[in-house]
């Protein structure tokens, strides 16, 4: 399973890219608005010089015609944009109309398998079904991961399942074993991840009985 980092903080994709673990990035227009006043894509573009995989950018249009009008400039920007796509009827013909054109959908708020598979058959890329969003109305967000997967899994459907709102470590092992493709996730959740006190308890072990036998923290030469 890849991971995707959810943020449009170009700082906080600096320091992931660092760690060597980030696939690509995802945005949309609540995380662009807390930039402070960045053009969208302007913050693409400085994403792409960081980040050489896909990059989501989301359609704020809602009529067919101007999902698609739109699509086609935010995949214009840079080879790694793929258009975040809201699923609804005109939604699912602009997926259609833009797929066919080559261009890359990520079809974003995905809460059933019914969505998954329209958006799939329409021609997207990816679907994202919203783990923590089901969660917080009491469904069960990783099942919804493992019951995409399964069917997409069963018939061959060359969509990806990209697992979004998750809110901590765990939904990112319990995606994982849903069988998604990526893992789209804030930054604190990869920190969070990074973390374990024995790690963090035997490290400190090491350094101290290092030091306790020759007197300082320095490397070997």
């Amino acid at each position: 399973m890849r991971l995707f980092l959810d943020t449009a903080n170009i700082d906080e994709i600096r320091r992931a890219a660092r760690m060597g673990v980030v696939s690509g990035v995802t945005t949309n227009p609540t995380l662009i608005a807390k930039e402070g006043g960045v053009s969208y894509r302007q913050r693409v573009l400085e994403i792409a010089e960081v980040v050489d995989g896909p990059i989501s950018a989301e359609c704020i249009t809602r009529t067919t015609d101007e999902i698609v009008e739109e699509g086609l400039g935010l995949a214009s920007w840079h080879p790694n944009v793929v258009v975040k796509v809201p699923l609804d009827e005109a939604g699912l013909a602009a997926i259609h109309r833009l797929s066919a054109q080559d261009v890359r959908i990520n079809t974003t708020l995905i809460f059933s398998v019914n969505q998954a598979l329209l958006a799939a058959e329409a021609g997207a890329s990816y679907v994202s079904p919203f783990v923590g969003r089901l969660d917080d109305i009491g469904e069960d967000g990783i099942g919804l991961v493992r019951e995409i997967a399964e069917v997409f899994d069963r018939y061959h459907l060359p969509c990806q399942v990209l697992a979004a709102s998750l809110r901590h470590p765990r939904h990112v092992t319990e995606a994982a074993k849903a069988g998604a493709h990526v893992a789209t996730l804030p930054f604190n959740v990869l920190l969070q991840m990074l973390k374990h006190p024995l790690t963090d308890s035997g490290i400190e072990r090491f350094l101290a009985d290092y030091e306790r036998v020759f007197g300082q923290r320095t490397p070997a030469s």
